[in-house]
Order: structure tokens, then sequence, then C-alpha cells
């Protein structure tokens, strides 16, 4: 991401992992081939970006092109998503629960002309209802934050979750399908490789001195420049999470430290399951609600994504579990849970599973608890005083996805190709 004539030469990248990456990254055992932090996916509204992204790992050639489907295993069911666009393939009554709770929540917030209440709980039911909030929304949201929902706010789903025409959930559930999300209808992905084929390529890009397996253990600013590990920089850029920071950070004040260290955040364990299947359904991932169906969220048909993926034959799974941050992972009996849980929902026997393999990551996604944006304020304030530039999803605490990463970088890579044109 240098370019204008400057060198690279004296930028040095220290990465704590044995390759670069970070959430972006993949494993492969015994052939079967997932990401290490949920099943990715390769879309952007940024076009330009999107192709960059490909160019760096081979061109359009090296990927495959999908079309997004997903659902909801409501019981033995399917349920198009979103939720709201799926009524028709519910049971008649629970059809009824939430088309008759979207619209009356759809009526009084137009009657009222009500602002969007500041607690996530309380905002699902005034924007979908109480029969939606009870059979899926709830549930769901549940398993996946591991928290009340009240404790969330719902500032983070604000432009992130569409607002679908009430008609479209009229027409949905007297059985008129009807699309949501239609922006993402299709998705790219590498075909060899994983979703860590784009990083890979970006690395090898690079000319830089990239320190592998190297870990920061200490910043401290001197003057004008900075140590880290006792090396001297000129410039910082830091896409360490912010609740590290207080413990590499020499001299950071106290309340700095406290904003830092609580910000919440959740892990996720992600669970492949290796399978004697030789062909899935034509589906990409699926969400699952209810405790009945085991502990995960999420599964990934991670096998479609690319013929590549798994050997001839065979299929793979990719389970998703959360776990509330600095809270410790489940022992192996999660592995258990999860097949008894898939059994439970139909969507595999037993029989068919020749191995699990695991990966473990701490910080997987923010949190937005209601003192979130303060306490963000106050450390990104502090950071951008001192002239260290903080980046990336846990280096801002910000919930970007790995083309928001690229394009952020990308921008603050001009910025500071344009600064140093200037001399400033």
């Amino acid at each position: 991401m240098i370019d204008g004539g400057h060198s690279a030469a004296d930028i040095t990248i220290f990465e704590a992992e044995s390759v670069p990456g970070g959430l972006c990254r993949s494993k492969t055992v015994d052939g079967f081939t997932y990401d290490v932090s949920g099943g990715h996916i390769l879309y952007s509204k940024d076009k330009p970006a999107m192709q960059w992204m490909k160019d760096r790992a081979g061109g359009d050639a090296a990927f495959v092109e999908k079309d997004r489907h997903t659902r909801i295993r409501f019981g033995q069911r399917w349920v198009n998503y979103p939720f709201e666009n799926g009524l028709g393939d519910l049971p008649p009554e629970a059809n009824f629960d939430c088309l008759s709770g979207y619209v009356r929540a759809w009526h009084e917030r137009s009657k009222s002309q009500s602002t969007a209440p500041a607690e996530f709980g309380k905002w699902v039911r005034w924007r979908f209802g109480d029969g939606i909030a009870e059979h899926f929304m709830d549930p769901y949201n549940k398993k996946v934050w591991k928290r009340e929902l009240d404790f969330l706010t719902s500032d983070w789903v604000a432009g992130r979750v569409p607002d679908a025409p009430v008609d479209d959930v009229l027409r949905s559930a007297v059985g008129i399908r009807t699309e949501g999300y239609t922006h993402q209808s299709k998705f790219y992905y590498p075909k060899n490789g994983g979703f860590q084929a784009i990083t890979d390529g970006i690395a090898a890009g690079l000319s830089v001195d990239m320190r592998l397996g190297t870990p920061v253990g200490e910043i401290q600013k001197k003057g004008t420049t900075w140590n880290i590990n006792g090396e001297s920089f000129d410039f910082v850029v830091s896409t360490l999470s912010l609740t590290y920071m207080p413990d590499l950070v020499a001299e950071m004040p106290r309340e700095v430290a406290e904003a830092c260290r609580k910000l919440e955040y959740n892990g996720i364990v992600c669970v492949m399951l290796a399978l004697d299947r030789a062909q899935h359904p034509d589906l990409s991932w699926i969400y699952l609600p209810h405790a009945s169906q085991g502990p995960a969220n999420r599964i990934t048909y991670m096998s479609n994504y690319s013929p590549n993926m798994a050997p001839t034959g065979k299929s793979s799974f990719l389970c998703e579990v959360t776990v509330a941050g600095g809270k410790p992972f489940p022992g192996r009996a999660l592995e258990k849970e999860l097949i008894d849980g898939l059994a439970n929902a139909g969507l595999i026997r037993r029989d068919e599973v020749l191995f699990d393999d695991r990966e473990q990551i701490g910080q997987a996604y923010v949190v937005f608890d209601h003192a979130y944006a303060d306490r963000r304020k106050i450390a990104l304030d502090w950071f951008e005083a001192q002239g260290l530039v903080q980046l990336g999803r846990f280096g801002r605490f910000e919930y970007d996805n790995s083309d928001q990463c690229v394009i952020k970088s990308r921008e603050l890579a001009q910025r500071l190709l344009k600064k140093s044109r200037v001399g400033a």
C-alpha cells in the first residue's frame, strides 16, 4: 500500500503470529480448509476496493463468484433470511404472532412518530414487534452477544439493518417470496487457500521488514520518536486492540487506561466439522436461534464456497460459538454439544463426522454497550494527541469488515504520503 515512488524499505511490521492476516487467516487440515474466525466473504459497495483485494490475490480468475443463499433453521423448517422476509415459511401460529406483532409495531411507530429506543432489546420490539422478538431476535442475539439485550445499545444496528417495507412483510407472510439484503446477493471467495489468500497476496506485495512471531511488548514515546520493543521509529500505526494498550504504552493516564480496559468485546470458537458427505444443499450459511440446536449461532457451509475447500467427495461445516470477552473458552465437551445440536436440528448425522478441528480467537466482535462511545472517544482522543495512530477493527473498536479495513488503510496511507511530500 506504498506508492508514489516512496520506498517501503524503512517500514517495519511487527506481527505476533507466525503468518500475517489476523482475523482473516485460514487453516487447512487433511485437505479441509476453513477460516479461523468464522466464514468470510468478499463483498464491498466500494467496487475499486473489492477489485484491489481480488487483484492482490491473483485477479478475477483466482475467485469463485457465488450466489448468496442464507437461511434460518426453525425447528425442522428452512426460513428465508432475513427473518421478516420469510414469515410464510413458519408454522401458522408463529407466522401469525410475527405478522401481527410487526404490523402493530409499524402502526405504533407511524402513529407516535417515536424515536428508536437506546436499549437494543427494546429497539427489537419497537422495530419488529413481540412475535419476531420472541421467535427469533431475542434467542438469536442472546446466543451471539452472551448478555442481556438491554445491556447493548441500539446504536450498532443503525445503518446495518435495512427496514423491510411493510408490504414486503405482508407478502412474505402469505407466501409471496420477497428478498431482503439484495445488495449482498452475490459474493466472491478465493478458489484456493481460504480467505487468507487475500491477506497472503497483500503481504507478498509489500517490500517491508515484516517480523513474524514478534509480539509488541512495549510502546514508549521519546521526544518526537517512538520506541517499540526498544527500537526507535519516527511514526507508529497500531492495529493492537485498545484493551491491550494500557499494558504496552508507557505513562498512559489512568482514566485513559480505564476507558481502554473496560471496552466490551466477544471472542469466538470456530469448529470445523469434516463430513463424509459428497454434497451439501445449495446454502452459504445459516442461523440457529434456538438452544435445542446447540451452542452455535451460525453455520457456514464452508465447502460450498470453493470446490477446493474439501477433498473430493467430502464436505465441511464451520460452526461459530461466541464467548463473552474475558471468559474462559469452553472445553472439549463443546464439540459433542455442537454435533448433538446439529443432529437434533436435522442438519447432520453423527456418523457423517470424520473429525473436528478448533480455533479460538480472543477478540472477534466489538460489543456496543451504553458506555462504548464515551470510552472509545476518551481512548482515541488521547492516542491522537500523542501522534499514535490506531487502525483496524480493534485498533479503533469499530465493527469493520475486511473491505472497510482495506479502504481505511489505503486512505491512511495516502494521507501519510501526502503529509511526507509537504514535509509536515
